[in-house]
């Protein structure tokens, strides 16, 4: 599926890394980022019971309308004018330039690269490629996603020929792999990356803190006006003051 490439050993500048040259073209190199898995140390996820893991009703309906809605436009591709899909690529490129990859492996340990939304499927394959162990660069490899699963194969034609733009991966994409050999599947596994790639992880970033408490109000200096204060004064009628002053 992916292309063997033959990588120099990277070497490590500000907690990122900066591959060497690889077999596929004479791109520049650039810098990429390892994460850790979960910490350990945190509090145990609770076993979820296998009902979890059973698609529900509406769980299948959106998975549904999202395939359909991914079919029917390319099925409708090829009726929409020539300038018409030149310039809604050319939007797309304009909006993101750039799309954000992050390639998890099964430990949940997770590379990250940013590559330019022209780029093809095949670049990412090449780049996780470089990054494993020489033991284990031989072996094939799939990216996909999930949910729904959708397999990104270099050997599809549907796949391999479009942009990551085109295949709706821009602005930023999380992609799963999986080895052939199910021996490197297992979470329990550590990712087979260079040993100089692994010990470069750093902690994933934590999620910006969201405060619970809603803002507080500052109240107003000035009181809402009262029912008799708006009231307007009521006037005497003058037969009546006449009458009181008899």
């Amino acid at each position: 599926m992916a292309e063997n490439l033959q990588s120099s050993t990277p070497t490590q500048r500000s907690g990122a890394f900066t591959p060497g040259s690889s077999s596929v073209g004479d791109a520049p190199a650039t810098e990429f980022k390892v994460y850790k898995p979960l910490s350990t140390t945190s509090a145990p996820l609770e076993e979820l019971p296998d009902s979890y893991f059973t698609p529900s009703l509406a769980d299948l309906k959106a998975a549904q309308a999202t395939l359909s809605a991914r079919t029917r436009s390319l099925v409708d591709a090829p009726l929409q004018v020539r300038a018409q899909r030149e310039a809604a690529e050319k939007s797309k490129r304009d909006r993101w330039p750039n799309t954000t990859i992050r390639v998890r492996f099964s430990d949940r340990t997770q590379l990250e690269k940013i590559f330019p939304s022209t780029d093809k499927i095949r670049s990412v394959y090449a780049f996780v490629r470089s990054s494993l162990r020489d033991d284990v660069k031989s072996i094939k490899f799939i990216l996909y996603q999930s949910p729904p699963k959708r397999d990104l194969k270099v050997s599809d034609p549907d796949v391999r020929d479009l942009s990551l733009a085109q295949l709706q991966l821009a602005p930023s994409s999380v992609l799963l792999l999986r080895f052939e050999d199910e021996s490197l599947n297992g979470t329990n596994v550590p990712a087979p990356l260079l040993p100089s790639i692994a010990a470069s992880a750093i902690e994933l970033p934590k999620p910006p803190s969201v405060d619970t408490e809603p803002p507080k109000v500052e109240k107003s200096a000035t009181l809402p006006a009262t029912a008799s204060s708006t009231r307007t004064e009521k006037k005497v009628p003058k037969w009546l003051k006449a009458g009181l002053r008899k």
